[in-house]
């Protein structure tokens, strides 16, 4: 009989949370003094991240010449 009785409370504790309404999304993110830095750093790493391949690419293109392959 305990059992039928935790069973029927955890079952309403269940349906009660599946009923509520789903939590309202977060504020939309408001600007701070620190927008234009981070901005600027983003489009630094974005620049890097360019230059890296492009190096990537250049140093496998030189050993592929030193190598001899066509």
């Amino acid at each position: 009989m305990a059992t039928v009785k935790y069973v029927t409370m955890a079952l309403s504790v269940l349906f009660i949370a599946g009923c509520s309404a789903p939590p309202e999304p977060p504020p939309p993110k408001t600007k701070t003094v620190f927008d234009p830095l981070t901005s600027q750093l983003d489009h630094a790493r974005d620049v890097q991240k360019t230059i890296d391949e492009s190096a990537e690419r250049n140093r496998k293109a030189v050993e592929k010449q030193e190598r001899g392959d066509n």
